[in-house]
């Protein structure tokens, strides 16, 4: 049966010599793995469609298995990224963290629009930090993670100097600190900031700017909060990681 899909190319295989399998994100059926047969070609019809990062609308073949890709269009070239060795690096992160975190086939519009507007955004020059962050803060639910931003994790009160709590998986005031001699402190602007990626509709983002200092701070709280309870390990994000250390020395 050929239907048609509006997606986003979040992964690629290589798969013998001349075809790739294409997992695409897709606003109707969700996480989709693809056949496109010959795309390695370099003059195959398939070969800019199933770019990494490309945003277009595609023609399926659907069964049981595998689809198969028929055809395409591009929707929205997000050039600038694939032209910023950063900026590539910072989207391979935020399309691996969505292979990793969503199910095949469970459609979510709402996430769909996320990740377009994300990658959207990025291509546009806003500033990719703080795109991933609220990308990030914004995957929790996926994975079943609910940090506790609107209050204070120990007490439940909601005024206070906040901090922040791994342990407590949230806010923590300045009553219950010794509860978690581990805790990180925050600055004001930082706990704003982490309420504001996880409750705020990305579509109103406007231009967000952030000081150094607070983005060091929400990088490593976001860090440590993944790294106790996601689970993941993602290539991506030590690719990442290096990437910033290479740009540091620039």
């Amino acid at each position: 049966m050929l239907q048609k899909c509006e997606g986003i190319v979040i992964r690629t295989t290589d798969y013998g010599e001349t075809n790739k399998i294409v997992t695409l994100y897709t606003r109707e059926w969700g996480k989709v793995g693809v056949m496109a047969r010959g795309a390695k070609k370099p003059n195959s019809r398939l070969s800019s469609i199933t770019q990494l990062f490309t945003h277009g609308y595609y023609l399926v073949q659907r069964g049981t298995g595998l689809g198969s890709l028929q055809q395409g269009e591009i929707a929205t070239s997000l050039r600038s990224i694939g032209e910023d060795i950063f900026l590539t690096a910072y989207a391979s992160y935020i399309v691996e963290l969505t292979d990793k975190c969503t199910e095949e086939k469970k459609p979510n519009p709402y996430h769909y629009e996320l990740l377009y507007q994300t990658l959207n955004y990025m291509n546009e020059g806003f500033d990719p930090d703080i795109l991933m962050n609220i990308y990030e803060m914004k995957m929790l639910n996926v994975m079943g993670l609910y940090p506790i931003l609107n209050q204070c994790s120990v007490c439940g009160l909601t005024d206070g100097h906040f901090s922040f709590s791994i342990r407590e998986g949230g806010f923590i005031c300045h009553r219950c600190l010794p509860k978690d001699p581990y805790h990180f402190k925050l600055s004001p602007a930082t706990v704003k900031l982490l309420r504001l990626f996880y409750y705020f509709d990305l579509s109103r983002l406007g231009n967000i700017t952030v000081k150094t200092e607070t983005k060091e701070e929400l990088k490593k709280i976001i860090t440590a909060y993944y790294e106790e309870y996601s689970g993941l390990h993602l290539k991506s994000k030590k690719f990442l990681n290096s990437m910033d250390q290479f740009r540091n020395l620039l």
